[in-house]
């Protein structure tokens, strides 16, 4: 049987892009530094980049709070 050039394809499942979620830059800087979260302290050059970067990426906040940092969030 032909097929008419007008038929919608509404029953055929419609094939999505599933995106993985990335990592984020802090874990990415926390792989590369090779840091575990007990090692999170002690890492200068980890509390060099979250506080310049605090503000406009993702940080924990248990990350936050260990150094007492606070953040100041745009509404």
């Amino acid at each position: 049987m032909r097929r008419h050039p007008n038929q919608t394809t509404w029953n055929r499942p419609y094939l999505c892009d599933i995106s993985v979620a990335q990592p984020t830059s802090f874990e990415l800087l926390v792989r590369e530094l090779k840091l575990r979260p007990d090692d999170y302290e002690s890492s200068a050059e980890l509390k060099q980049w979250v506080r310049q970067n605090k503000d406009q990426k993702f940080v924990p906040l248990d990350v936050l709070k260990l150094w007492g940092f606070t953040v100041h969030a745009e509404l």
